[in-house]
């Protein structure tokens, strides 16, 4: 890749590599050839789950363990990453395979994310953990003040889908048990089985929606009380 355009990317992420490979090889997808960023992503999905830890703690005291995990899966999860890359422009550096080229990877949501968790491993080992923690918090800092403990439980599912993706979980499942009643007197029990607990977790609302929240939200309390 030519130097000047790796600039250009160090401009935008606001860190100037000592070591350029390092960022050649964060750039590099698996199609690309036998020097990837396999290994750079798997050290930097740790890198940067420790740091976003790290400042959730700091900068909500007063947040459960469980608060604090469901937080983090939201901002580590595929999407969250792969948005934070095209904040970036990471889609225009990357270097991929024919193949992965011509179906469109440039703009794949899991390479994207996967890169940018290269690219915080190869800052973590261009320049140390504390130089690395400062450029992923102020990257992150917009993120940060979107978030509030206030709103947590405002969609159930979608929290709790994020915090098992954060996990690297599999997605919950949803199964009806019954209905009873008739017309707007309807009620339904739905029970929501996930890997955090041995046994499905039941919830009931007056549509199959509400019950499905329910549900969510008492799985998503029951783990906050075991965490």
């Amino acid at each position: 890749m030519k130097q000047n355009k790796l600039e250009v990317l160090t401009g935008r992420l606001d860190y100037p590599f000592q070591d350029i490979h390092l960022l050649e090889c964060a750039l590099s997808h698996r199609s690309y050839g036998k020097t990837n960023n396999e290994r750079l992503e798997f050290l930097g999905d740790s890198i940067v789950n420790f740091i976003i830890a790290g400042e959730l703690y700091r900068r909500f005291p007063k947040a459960t363990e469980g608060e604090l995990s469901r937080l983090r899966a939201h901002l580590v999860k595929e999407d969250a990453l792969a948005n934070l890359a095209k904040d970036f422009n990471l889609s225009d550096f990357l270097r991929l395979g024919r193949g992965e080229k011509m179906s469109g990877g440039h703009e794949r949501v899991s390479i994207l994310a996967d890169a940018l968790e290269a690219i915080i491993a190869a800052i973590y080992l261009d320049g140390g953990l504390m130089v690395c923690y400062q450029k992923v918090t102020a990257w992150y800092e917009p993120y940060f003040k979107e978030l509030s403990l206030d709103n947590l439980y405002k969609d159930s599912k979608s929290l709790l889908q994020e915090l098992l993706q954060g996990k690297q979980l599999p997605l919950p499942e949803y199964r009806l048990i019954k209905t009873e009643g008739s017309g707007h007197k309807q009620q339904f029990t739905v029970e929501c089985k996930t890997a955090l607990f041995d046994s499905a977790i039941q919830g009931v609302g007056h549509s199959r929606r509400k019950a499905e929240q329910q549900a969510a939200e008492q799985v998503l309390r029951a783990f906050d009380h075991e965490s």
